[in-house]
């Protein structure tokens, strides 16, 4: 690409950046969030989907999104799919509702396809701006603490207990003592500001585990056949009327997708907002410019990872780290987006990367997404019990979905009785009685 298309493309002298400069942040953002490439197909081949296939389509879902934002919204964000929402896929839709992962991946289509109406018509913005900031932040820190229990889960530093349902493990196997080594490593590392630290510590904590016997230094066959996933959504099966009958159907099913597009819709405007922020990049009102392309971008992402086969696709949270390293334009987008590409290639090598290697990744990343909480007021009560039901019920409930419930029902049900219900906005009630119905009347 030459200079004079370069600056065409991305107007890097209007946003006082260089070619130079958005190319390294654009690495930057790559390395810091590389890991989701070892951790999704082991979140997800727990829900019977084909690891090598999902490792396919974690590395182009994420390209497709990330140039999409690069050359449309000319924004230095990139994609990929999601923590928690990967796990939200395994744990809450396939194991807890009892949906096949081919089920799964049909209502992540039609949340993306949801996404890309609600986006070009506004009603997106609208619909997040229906939703309080201290549920919004609640949000956030409850996923964070799903996400290190699965770390925690994972690794086998939390087992279970008859008597106390939790306990910690007796540190006798070398799986969890490595876990806890990878744990201080990547601590030491992101203390230390270290950039790509979440990764560096997957790769040093699978190789201290070569010695210790747990990773398999076996290189395993790898294909780069992705039809095990790829259009494979069971759209007959999600929509099954079965027992429970039409209404109840389509409201099982929206439950599903609405708890899908709720978590990505915070997950995406928190990152955009927030990084954009810290950028400089918004506007006198507080706007992001483009915000609605890159919603969109978002959108047809989840759609194209539904259809490759992968949890929803969102805006990671990671892109700060190439924006601090002065990325400001589309061009960081676009070289995060081909290093994806080229990761198909380092597929052997995930194969080999054990889970106790990949559960610290999962546990900082927990510690990240905790940060949020300090936003909520706890001094007013009828904000912090519905932010506090939404960050508990969590992990307790092992569901995300279940904690996004229980903090609107209670967010409703206490603002009508302080006699401040003509103050919540509309889109909260809906849901709320989605919610209600959904844990009374429907089978869940």
């Amino acid at each position: 690409m030459s200079q004079s298309f370069l600056e065409k493309q991305f107007k890097l002298e209007q946003n006082k950046t260089n070619v130079k400069t958005e190319i390294i942040a654009g690495i930057t953002t790559f390395i810091t969030m590389a890991y989701i490439l070892f951790v999704n197909p082991d979140i997800l081949s727990q829900a019977g989907m084909d690891f090598n296939a999902v490792f396919m389509a974690t590395c182009l879902s994420a390209a497709i999104g990330t140039l999409i934002m690069g050359l449309y919204a000319n924004l230095p964000f990139a994609q990929a799919p999601g923590m928690g929402l990967n796990a939200f896929f395994t744990y809450g839709v396939v194991m807890h509702l009892g949906y096949t992962w081919q089920q799964a991946l049909a209502a992540i289509f039609i949340s993306g396809i949801l996404f890309i109406l609600l986006t070009v018509t506004g009603v997106r913005e609208m619909i997040v701006e229906g939703i309080p900031n201290s549920l919004k932040h609640a949000i956030g820190g409850g996923i964070g603490l799903f996400i290190a229990l699965l770390g925690f889960k994972n690794a086998g530093i939390i087992v279970s207990n008859p008597a106390t349902l939790l306990a910690l493990t007796d540190f006798k196997s070398a799986g969890p003592i490595l876990a806890v080594i990878g744990i201080t490593i990547t601590g030491i590392l992101m203390a230390k500001k270290v950039k790509g630290a979440i990764l560096v510590g997957i790769v040093a904590t699978a190789l201290l585990g070569i010695p210790m016997g747990v990773t398999n230094t076996e290189v395993m066959a790898f294909s780069l056949d992705i039809s095990p996933t790829l259009f494979k959504w069971d759209f007959a099966g999600l929509l099954d009327i079965g027992n429970a009958g039409v209404v109840g159907a389509i409201t099982s099913v929206l439950t599903v997708v609405i708890s899908f597009s709720l978590v990505d819709m915070f997950d995406t405007i928190g990152t955009l907002i927030g990084t954009g922020s810290r950028a400089g990049m918004l506007d006198e009102k507080g706007k992001l410019p483009n915000m609605n392309r890159a919603l969109l971008a978002d959108a047809v992402a989840t759609s194209a990872g539904a259809a490759l086969g992968t949890s929803t696709v969102t805006t990671f949270v990671e892109s700060a780290a190439g924006v601090a390293e002065g990325g400001k334009t589309g061009l960081t987008s676009v070289t995060t987006g081909v290093l994806f590409i080229l990761s198909v290639f380092l597929a052997p090598f995930a194969l080999m990367v054990p889970g106790e290697a990949t559960a610290p990744a999962l546990i900082i990343v927990g510690v990240l997404m905790m940060g949020s909480v300090r936003q909520i007021n706890f001094d007013d009560f009828s904000e912090a019990l519905p932010a506090f039901f939404t960050i508990a019920l969590m992990p307790f409930s092992f569901s995300i979905a279940e904690g996004i419930a229980a903090g609107i029902i209670f967010y409703c049900i206490i603002q009508l009785v302080l006699g401040k219900g003509n103050k919540v906005h509309p889109t909260m009630y809906i849901l709320a009685i989605l919610f209600i119905l959904r844990f009374t009347i429907l089978p869940h």
